[in-house]
């Protein structure tokens, strides 16, 4: 690809961004002027991003977008200067052109056939900025002509008009000319030419010309008319921060995350050697190359972090278009929205997201009559919260509607057989049958649910990303699913253990005491799973030696690492402690991916593998029903063991 081709393609793929982005500000600025008509501010955003829209799309001949555009700022514009009142007409008028530009911007073809990939030969670019003399119009001279004039040399790719010298209505003189021009022109006429055209003008202008790099030129119809001076209302200049920002490729940030978990592994290796060698000025070195990679690996990774309020806000149109469906009244109220996480994770739990808010709208929230008889608004509130916490970000979704029915709850979990009659569950156990696969307490199917597809798959993806789900509710008063999630999926503060020969390694921030085995434990009998009393309190413990089947003699003194998980804290019986450990997270290859209880592996600095503990997994697969321990070698176990 030539150099004209790859500055097509960049200018196209900056396009694109740009389109999405505006796209998303015209609608989150719609929903804000239906909420509140009288916000001009937002009126006014929504003039902006339709017409930087069309602007851009106009630069690349995107006749059908600049046609809708238009026609949404003519509306606007009339919003804007009192000439309209907003409706629920006009209003699902502007959503709908909203959408529909939305579908015309993803339906834009990639490669050859994409806007302006269309191709004529190379000619040079010029840029020509002209500033026009106050008299220019009283001595008969019409800037239009001469620019027109200068099409014949070339194509006019754009014209743009620069009012910022038009004085206030009351000092406005018409005769004077305020207006200067900035024109890109394509042509392989020399300077001299181009110069030529504003002969007439040179004591009534002053001309500037600068060349620009060849490119490819966008192919034009032939009753393609001229670019024309950009009458338009002018939208708001961006503030001038927004100069400090530039935009990175994503895959290119997370090569450098690779790369300094790269370099990460190499420092420990390189510590370990260190210590080894027991020469102090090597291990004072080695301990200061370990202090630098940590600040590049947390300075990478703040390069991956995007809030989560951008997520949350395009849960307003889904808010109003679904209570438009169920014919339910909400309010969307967003807290925490400048929290970042990593951004595969805000990617990764948008899904989630979207069925955790479908939920409280359907199931939660009440009918405005409901709500009113039970002495409630007639609008419900529905909360989505971002929030830091241990090392951790927390997700909530809150409603305050009728909150969770236990009794049919119980009475769906024991027609499908999922508990006895006679079972006796606390709330906790009651709320988790929710996430059982199927299960479904809706009376009848709907588009929106009561198909039993959902909370179980909401469990297995936030899983996937090492979360932790939790659900509350009161009756009468509402509803709080948590969704608790690791700041980044790359690296991790880790503690690194040890049972028999392999490494394993459990999340920091989860970890919340070590102690040593108590006596009695150490002298009974070893199972997978069992529970211990911990200064009064009933511990559940798992023995990582019995539930990965590692064989050989058990030492003589081990270890019990408490850690936090969803269903309260748990003991975790390893053979060593090996402390802190930064950890690089590994993803286990396919023929050990659907080993439960692993999150992933990591490389230790002497080259060896440690695997990555999955801890809520690991509880519930071993915490219900104790079972005796076994000497045959499970696959994790052969994992750790047979790799390099």
């Amino acid at each position: 690809m030539g150099l004209d081709a790859e500055i097509i393609a960049a200018a196209r793929a900056g396009f694109m961004e740009e389109a999405q982005d505006n796209l998303r500000q015209l609608e989150q600025d719609l929903l804000r002027m239906e909420q509140d008509p009288g916000d001009l501010e937002a009126v006014h955003g929504a003039f902006r991003a339709a017409h930087t829209l069309k602007g851009g799309a106009g630069m690349f001949g995107l006749d059908a977008i600049v046609r809708l555009t238009h026609a949404l700022e003519s509306t606007l514009d009339a919003l804007r200067d009192g000439s309209q009142t907003l409706t629920e007409g006009n209003m699902a008028a502007l959503l709908a052109g909203a959408d529909e530009l939305g579908e015309l911007v993803a339906a834009l073809p990639d490669g050859p056939n994409a806007p302006g990939a269309t191709d004529t030969p190379d000619e040079p670019r010029w840029r020509l900025n002209l500033r026009m003399g106050l008299d220019a119009l009283r001595n008969g001279l019409d800037p239009l002509s001469f620019i027109r004039h200068l099409g014949t040399l070339g194509t006019l790719c754009a014209v743009r008009t620069h009012p910022d010298r038009v004085p206030t209505l009351e000092t406005l003189d018409a005769e004077s000319c305020w207006l200067d021009f900035e024109i890109l022109l394509q042509s392989d006429a020399p300077r001299h030419a181009i110069a030529d055209v504003f002969d007439f003008l040179q004591d009534d202008c002053t001309l500037e010309i600068q060349p620009e790099a060849a490119v490819r030129s966008p192919a034009r119809t032939p009753d393609a008319p001229l670019p024309s001076p950009d009458t338009s209302p002018p939208a708001d200049r961006r503030p001038a921060e927004e100069g400090r920002f530039i935009r990175v490729r994503a895959d290119k940030l997370d090569r450098l995350v690779d790369l300094i978990g790269e370099l990460v592994i190499a420092g420990s290796g390189a510590g370990n050697a260190a210590r080894e060698s027991r020469h102090a000025r090597c291990i004072e070195t080695a301990q200061r190359v370990h202090e630098l990679v940590q600040s590049a690996r947390d300075g990478a990774l703040a390069l991956r972090m995007v809030p989560i309020g951008q997520t949350f806000s395009r849960f307003q149109r889904v808010v109003r278009d679904v209570c438009k469906t169920l014919g339910k009244e909400a309010a969307l109220q967003i807290l925490g929205g400048d929290t970042e996480l990593d951004r595969a994770l805000v990617d990764a739990i948008a899904d989630p997201l979207m069925h955790l808010v479908r939920n409280s709208l359907d199931h939660g929230l009440e009918s405005p009559d409901e709500r009113s008889a039970s002495g409630k608004p007639a609008r419900g509130q529905l909360c989505l919260q971002a929030y830091q916490e241990a090392g951790s970000v927390v997700l909530e979704v809150r409603d305050d509607g009728r909150g969770l029915d236990r009794s049919r709850i119980l009475s769906k979990a024991i027609e499908r057989g999922l508990i006895a009659p006679e079972a006796v569950l606390d709330d906790a156990q009651v709320h988790a049958l929710l996430f059982e696969p199927g299960f479904s307490t809706a009376e009848q199917v709907t588009d929106l649910s009561g198909r039993g597809v959902g909370m179980d798959v909401v469990r297995r993806q936030v899983e996937a990303l090492r979360g932790q789900i939790h659900l509350t509710s009161t009756p009468g008063q509402g509803t709080a699913v948590q969704i608790r999630l690791p700041l980044t999926l790359a690296i991790i503060d880790g503690f690194l253990t040890r049972v028999g020969s392999v490494g394993y390694v459990l999340p920091l921030d989860i970890v919340a005491e070590c102690i040593e085995t108590p006596s009695g434990l150490q002298a009974g009998p070893h199972r997978d799973s069992g529970c211990l009393d911990l200064r009064g309190q009933v511990l559940p413990f798992l023995d990582l030696r019995a539930c990965f089947g590692h064989g050989g003699e058990r030492p003589a003194r081990q270890s019990l690492v408490v850690v936090r998980c969803n269903t309260g804290r748990v003991g975790l019986l390893v053979d060593r402690l090996l402390g802190e450990h930064q950890t690089v997270i590994k993803p286990l290859g396919p023929l050990f991916r659907h080993l439960p209880c692993l999150a992933g592996s990591t490389i230790l600095g002497n080259g060896e593998v440690a695997l990555i503990l999955d801890v809520p997994a690991l509880a519930r697969l071993h915490t219900d029903s104790p079972r005796p321990s076994t000497s045959t070698p499970t696959s994790a176990h052969r994992l750790a063991s047979e790799s390099p």
